[in-house]
């Protein structure tokens, strides 16, 4: 009986040996992507997408002006990935080391467009409208990519609508915003009579009117992506970056 039951237990301890070892799950890792306002809505679907394919992986994600975000990476804050509304914003960070040279690319194009409440309470039917004297309008502030591309914009129309037209658009402008979500925050509060947002913003915001800028008087914005010198997850920024670049991503960027 004892011989037996030595023979059991060697057997049970023969097959314990032989079964395969369980492979450890992977640990969990946040990736912290601080991204330019105007791509709050495509990065979040972008990162919920990410994060299905990648289950150990939270995307963290940072939205403000580009310009803020460029302040925090400088002072220390971690971020894996910057995605920037601004190649200023950019090249400011390869200059100081925290992007390195040739990592950024361009992932988006961006235009202008001007957004006027539902009830369109000023009247305004053109862009020529903005001028008239009495409407309310809302910038991003001109350190603000959105805010300097608005100006530039004036520039060109100034040399449609007249020399002096700049002056009278500024002249009624009665809030510079911190970025372009804040922007399209007043107008559909009703706070100012219009805007100037990017396009991708007002599609984010169908029930607001909106008046096109023509070419030849808009602004492209060029959006550039990067992963920073000193994230602690390169191989996944690279990831995330190339998720972005990709077809499905850009399809997201698209729509």
């Amino acid at each position: 009986m004892k011989r037996f039951a030595s023979l059991i237990l060697l057997l049970v301890l023969f097959v314990a040996g032989c079964a395969p070892a369980s492979t450890p799950a992977p640990e969990p890792v946040t990736l912290n992507v601080f991204a330019a306002a105007s791509l709050t809505d495509a990065f979040t679907e972008i990162g919920n997408n990410f994060q299905t394919a990648n289950p150990n992986v939270t995307v963290t994600f940072n939205f403000a002006g580009s310009q803020a975000l460029r302040t925090q990476i400088e002072e220390g804050a971690p971020a894996d990935v910057f995605a920037s509304a601004s190649g200023k914003e950019m090249e400011a960070l390869v200059t100081g080391s925290f992007v390195a040279p040739e990592s950024s690319q361009v992932f988006l194009n961006n235009k202008l467009v001007v957004i006027l409440p539902a009830n369109n309470p000023a009247g305004i039917d053109s862009i020529e409208d903005l001028a008239n004297a009495g409407i309310k309008i809302v910038f991003a502030a001109e350190e603000v990519p959105v805010g300097r591309y608005s100006r530039e914009a004036l520039d060109k129309m100034s040399g449609m609508y007249g020399s002096d037209f700049k002056d009278k658009v500024l002249a009624n402008v009665v809030s510079n915003e911190d970025n372009v979500k804040q922007v399209v925050a007043k107008v559909q509060l009703g706070e100012a009579d219009a805007g100037i947002v990017y396009t991708s913003d007002a599609i984010a915001a169908p029930e607001l009117v909106t008046i096109e800028i023509p070419t030849d008087i808009n602004v492209v914005a060029k959006y550039p992506i990067a992963p920073l010198v000193e994230s602690a997850n390169a191989e996944l920024a690279h990831a995330f970056i190339a998720y972005v670049l990709s077809d499905e991503g850009q399809a997201i960027l698209q729509k």
